[in-house]
């Protein structure tokens, strides 16, 4: 059985920095631009700067944690 609450903290914290890291390497060196540029059309007041790497960890956590929640949910419903 798994705990949803667990599964979307630890999945949030995850897609959160890595969504902050990606930020950074974009802002220095260019790199993920073209996902972020995706991602950007997706969180309303993304950008790829400073103020991005906060809003990009925040969307982040908070994203993925509703989905794993839902998935883990689902998935203790489902199985007999």
């Amino acid at each position: 059985m798994l705990n949803p609450i667990k599964l979307g903290i630890s999945g949030g914290i995850l897609w959160g920095l890595s969504m902050f890291i990606c930020t950074i390497l974009a802002i220095y060196f260019g790199y993920f631009t073209k996902f972020l540029d995706i991602i950007a059309d997706i969180y309303p007041g993304y950008t790829i700067s400073w103020w991005g790497t906060i809003v990009g960890l925040i969307y982040g956590f908070f994203d993925a944690f509703i989905g794993l929640f839902l998935l883990a949910w689902i998935y203790n419903k489902l199985k007999p």
